[in-house]
This record gives C-alpha cells, structure tokens and sequence, in this order.
C-alpha cells in the first residue's frame, strides 16, 4: 500500500509517488510528488530525513526536509 496522508483542509487522501527526471544540464534527480490515485511509482514510506506539509491556501500535501 502506498503512503497516503489526508488533507485536513479538503478531506481528500493522497498518495506519495517518485519519478527519476533527467535536468536540462543532463544531471538526472528523483523526485517526490503526491496524487489523488495510486499509479506506477507509489511509495510505501516516507524518505529518511524528510517530513510532510501542508499548504494552508490549497491544501495539497507537499514534503519537505525535517527541521
């Protein structure tokens, strides 16, 4: 099962999801975004060192490193 948290503003759950994307200057990075559904990509747990947000103004789920 994917790793999901509840937007307490919509009451809509979201699944975190990563993607390996290749930058302009050829350098290729993993990110991390969350979705409204379960697709290919889905991840169990949260990274190490990472901790989840939420936007005031739409409510949509965001990580960001701890603290």
């Amino acid at each position: 099962m994917a790793y999901n948290v509840k937007s307490k503003k919509s009451g809509k759950t979201y699944y975190l999801h990563t993607k390996d994307v290749k930058l302009a200057g050829g350098r290729k990075q993993r990110i991390y975004y969350f979705a409204g559904d379960i697709r290919e990509g889905s991840v169990e747990a949260l990274p190490a060192g990472y901790e989840v947000m939420e936007n005031k103004r739409t409510g949509l789920p965001m990580l960001r490193k701890k603290k």
